[in-house]
């Protein structure tokens, strides 16, 4: 009994020892369950390891539910060491109620400041505080296109206005193709409304309408077109559209089946999985003309508060894993962004990451996403409004005038 008891005793004395050299744990909330997105985070797992850390996987599908449930765990007392949310004021409650351990010694030894663009640092620095790790940038108003599908169509060359993209559509239409691959839900909905904007609108209107909810500018012809314009691309979806996943209308170009998606760049995953090549197997536009918007989005880990000596540790380690070089590199070819550094060596990104960098070093061109410049309420709010115009004949005076209602509160 007593050689048991020893026994025992030190099997649990080499466990713990075990356990620490492992080196610090993390528990991660993350919402990139899709193939694409889950071979983007394996590198990043990859590369924790590797630095000697012990990554936890929590993935939970949904941004939504997925941000839910680190905000619940946060308040109720059991944070995860990391949790995910996007470059965007979503975080900014916990930032102001004191939950989050700031990142300040990693952002001054990485110079962050130094590399990344205003419309980031903007997000992730409050008050003078760094409380978020910027990870990559996503452009969530891409236009891809099947090579496959507009062959059959008959269409020669890339559309260059958004006469030739409804041109283009139609020739789909007329091939028995799905001319807009669309997923039907409120922020798939809103992905639309902010690439016609910034299309039609240009960086002024883009910028009335969003940061400055300007209710001469709502009111006005020139946003008029813009919503009649989001309004005539939904008569080119088909009926499977409703609820659809982002993925899997993805993969409705990949297979052929659909002509055109309006998606952020992280579709690029989905194509990537099914071993298809950019400008091979399938175009995108980033925007029509030199001129159109760059909108920026992106991904973010925030490290909730803690006083452990290990769990600050493993935050530590894993703020500085992220934005190393290589692994930015490694992790956006698999997730479809661009790295959030400048300072990288992207010659062996494909050519739409190649056409996404050049754009970023003309600053004039860089506009947040719409989720910078509005609270999450009013955020909300807009969706709401836009995905029943999509899918009611709701005037569009009346449009004009409930947003111009909600971007007020």
């Amino acid at each position: 009994m007593l050689k048991l008891k020893r026994c025992a005793t030190a099997c649990l004395l080499f466990m713990s020892a075990l356990a620490q050299a492992a080196g610090p744990k993390a528990e991660v909330i993350h919402w990139w369950t899709s193939g694409g997105e889950s071979a983007a985070v394996k590198k990043f797992t990859e590369a924790y390891q590797a630095a000697g850390g012990v990554w936890l996987d929590t993935a939970i599908a949904g941004g939504e539910q997925a941000r839910a449930v680190a905000i619940n765990r946060i308040v109720g007392g059991k944070p995860p060491t990391a949790a995910q949310f996007n470059t965007s004021k979503q975080f900014l409650d916990i930032v102001e109620q004191g939950m989050l351990n700031n990142l300040d010694e990693i952002a001054l030894a990485g110079g962050w400041d130094k590399f990344l663009p205003e419309t980031v640092l903007n997000v992730v620095r409050v008050k003078g505080h760094f409380y978020a790790a910027p990870v990559n940038i996503h452009m969530p108003t891409w236009i891809w296109y099947s090579k496959a599908a507009f062959k059959k169509a008959g269409i020669a060359s890339e559309p260059k206005t958004m006469d030739e993209l409804f041109v283009a559509l139609d020739k789909l239409k007329a091939a028995g193709l799905i001319p807009l691959a669309h997923g039907g839900q409120p922020w798939q909905d809103g992905t639309v409304f902010t690439a016609v904007l910034a299309n039609m609108g240009g960086t002024d209107l883009y910028l009335k309408v969003f940061r400055d909810r300007d209710t001469k500018a709502i009111s006005s012809d020139a946003f008029k077109n813009v919503l009649t314009t989001y309004k005539r691309l939904q008569s080119y979806v088909d009926k499977g559209s409703p609820g659809r996943l982002w993925n899997d209308s993805t993969a409705l170009l990949i297979t052929g089946k659909a002509g055109v998606q309006i998606m952020g760049d992280w579709a690029k995953g989905e194509f990537a999985m099914a071993k298809q090549v950019a400008g091979k197997d399938f175009g995108c536009i980033a925007g029509f003309g030199p001129h159109s918007p760059y909108v920026i989005q992106g991904d973010v880990f925030v490290f909730p508060k803690t006083n452990d000596p290990e769990s600050i540790k493993a935050q530590k380690l894993m703020a500085t894993v992220m934005l190393s070089p290589a692994v930015q590199v490694e992790f956006s070819n698999k997730k479809g962004s661009i790295p959030v550094r400048t300072d990288v060596d992207a010659s062996k990104m494909d050519i739409c990451a190649q056409q996404g960098l050049a754009i970023m070093k003309d600053k004039s061109r860089q506009l947040g996403n719409g989720e910078v410049y509005l609270s999450p309420d009013q955020n909300g709010a807009l969706e709401d409004i836009l995905t029943t115009y999509w899918n009611k004949n709701t005037p569009v005076e009346k449009v004009q005038k409930d947003i111009a209602t909600a971007l007020k509160r």
